[in-house]
């Protein structure tokens, strides 16, 4: 599947593709309300958001259009997050995205900006595109501070699905 890092590895983390059985160990990132206070439009049931975006990633793996990678604890082999490469059009624009996320038990220990690295380090030694961005709602200080600690910097704001982004850029 395209543009996925399965197998892949970094200090901590075990990249691998998202199964079903994941949903469980991943509903409590849409169970805290602070995991999506910033983006708009999605749905207010943690079940029904869940799905979505399980349905979401599945559907990304089938078209090759990227996808989110589950993160597991080296140590643990337990979930941590997701992150990936995700096609995606902004402004009219056929980009390539490092998208991050983590479970809330594990924020601030650096999981985002360590698995994002990776994400970064491995699309441009693979030569699949020449940059990549961050699509960032504008009041998402801490996703800004991943896209700024992987070398990123603000490109420009625009409107993505109705929410004010920022994108973040990095050229290989």
């Amino acid at each position: 599947m395209k543009y996925l890092l399965a197998g892949e590895e970094s200090d901590r983390l075990l990249f691998r593709t998202i199964v079903a059985s994941d949903y469980d160990a991943w509903l409590p990132f849409h169970q805290e309300p602070m995991s999506s206070q910033y983006w708009t439009g999605l749905p207010k049931d943690p079940n029904t958001a869940c799905q979505q975006q399980f349905d979401a990633i599945f559907e990304r793996y089938a078209n090759h259009t990227g996808g989110l990678n589950a993160l597991l604890s080296k140590r643990t082999n337990s979930l941590i997050g997701l992150c990936g490469l995700l096609v995606q059009r902004v402004d009219g624009m056929e980009e390539l995205e490092i998208g991050y996320s983590i479970l809330p038990k594990f924020w601030c220990n650096g999981y985002a900006t360590e698995a994002a690295q990776k994400c970064k380090e491995v699309a441009f030694e693979n030569e699949w595109v020449s940059h990549l961005i961050s699509i960032i709602h504008v009041d998402n200080l801490p996703s800004k501070k991943v896209a700024l600690n992987i070398g990123m910097q603000l490109l420009r704001t625009t409107t993505y699905k109705t929410n004010p982004v920022n994108i973040y850029r990095i050229d290989n």
